[in-house]
Order: C-alpha cells, then structure tokens, then sequence
C-alpha cells in the first residue's frame, strides 16, 4: 500500500510508440508521482512495451474503447494497485519531456487549494488548423452551465482529489469527459483552478483525419453538454 503523500498518474494512449517512453520517464521522474499507469486503448504499434520498458504499469484495451474509457479503466486499476485515496493525475500521452512542466499542476492538490486543477498551455509552436468550433462549444456550454468561463476548456491535463474523482465519474463519454468532468466537479461545488503549465503536444493537423477527429470531439463535446442540461 503507498504511504507517501502523492498522486497516481494516468495516461490514455493509442498508438503513441513515437513519444510515450519519454513522457512516462518525465512524469516518473516527479517527486510528487507514485506511479504511472499507461492505458494502451488498442494500439498496434508496440506503445504497450514501450511504456512497461519506460517504468509504467500497462493495462492494455483489446480493442480501442475510446479516451473516457480509458480513463476510467486507469481509474479502476490504480484502485487494484492500492492507490484507491490518492489523487489522481490524467496525462496526455504526447507530452514527451514537457511533462517534466508539469509539477505546477499538482501542488495546489496536494496542499489542498484546489479540488480539481486544468492545465493551460501556452501557444503550440505548430498550428493545428482548426477552427475553434469545439473550443468555443465546450467553453459556452460550461459557462452557460456553471457560469465559469474557461481559458482551455478541453485541457486533457488534469489533477483530481478523491472528492473530485467520484463527483466526475461515471466520465462523459469519448471526448466530452473534460467537458463533464468540468460541469460535474463545478456543480458539486467544488474548487477548480486552471493553473498556467509549460507543456507541449502533438498538434492535431488539417488532413481528413483531423477533420474527422474534430468531428467526432464536436459530437461527444455537444451530447456531454446536452446530457447535463437534461440533469438540471
């Protein structure tokens, strides 16, 4: 069972064998991390390996189950590891060495300032293209349902207390789980915080991938969004 005070990584991957090695090592790196649990949510380029290789405990998805999903598998599991009460830390997958920045998000949890914390970051040295639609979705549905407004609404680099945790879950679905978790965590009355973190990823390109993963975002996004107007 850990004792020391800290918080249980979570990392979401598909197909990241490019860059996760380096972002476990980061964040296994930080003082304030017990431990690292990547979820291979039906890779097929080795991401599993490399994560085991890096130091990480694996939990591999047979077949792609989708981001919330696997969240919520990680969740589970650093529950079986013994980490039921520790707060727990979503990663991104991409982040490479700029999860060494990403210590700032984890302070104010464990000196219990803040109940939930979202990383804003800076401006990405590659455009991604895209128009913003899911941004501004995702930012007028939250203030339209909590009445906070929210610099990175999508911001998949979180920090949560237990108390925090069990008021996201049962997560939105696909890429509408930090839209919900944002809603949920607010209406509960608890304190979130966006903490500015110097982290870099992968920006999302302009080919027809792209467009339909933007796509796909819009349409978790809006029903996460519709299914909590429907809860008031």
């Amino acid at each position: 069972m850990p004792v020391r005070q800290g918080v249980i990584a979570i990392v979401p991957a598909k197909d990241e064998a490019a860059r996760i090695e380096a972002t476990v090592q980061a964040v296994l790196s930080l003082p304030e991390v017990l431990s690292v649990i990547v979820v291979d949510d039906g890779s097929g380029d080795g991401t599993h390996q490399l994560a085991a290789d890096a130091g990480a405990y694996v939990l591999r998805h047979p077949r792609t189950l989708g981001k919330a999903t696997a969240m919520d598998s990680g969740v589970v599991y650093a529950e079986q590891l013994g980490y039921g009460r520790s707060p727990v830390l979503f990663v991104d997958a991409d982040l490479e060495d700029s999860a060494h920045e990403i210590t700032p998000l984890i302070r104010p949890i464990l000196a219990e300032e803040a109940d939930m914390t979202i990383a804003t970051l800076p401006a990405q040295k590659t455009s991604g293209g895209g128009t913003g639609r899911v941004v501004r979705l995702a930012r007028d549905g939250i203030q339209e349902a909590t009445g906070r407004r929210f610099e990175q609404p999508l911001s998949g680099q979180r920090c949560l207390n237990r108390e925090a945790l069990d008021e996201a879950l049962p997560f939105a679905t696909g890429w509408g789980v930090e839209v919900g978790m944002t809603i949920d965590v607010l209406r509960a009355g608890l304190r979130v915080q966006e903490v500015p973190v110097a982290l870099h990823h992968r920006v999302t390109g302009t080919d027809l991938g792209a467009q339909l993963h933007r796509a796909n975002q819009f349409k978790d996004v809006w029903i996460a969004l519709r299914q909590r107007r429907a809860k008031r």
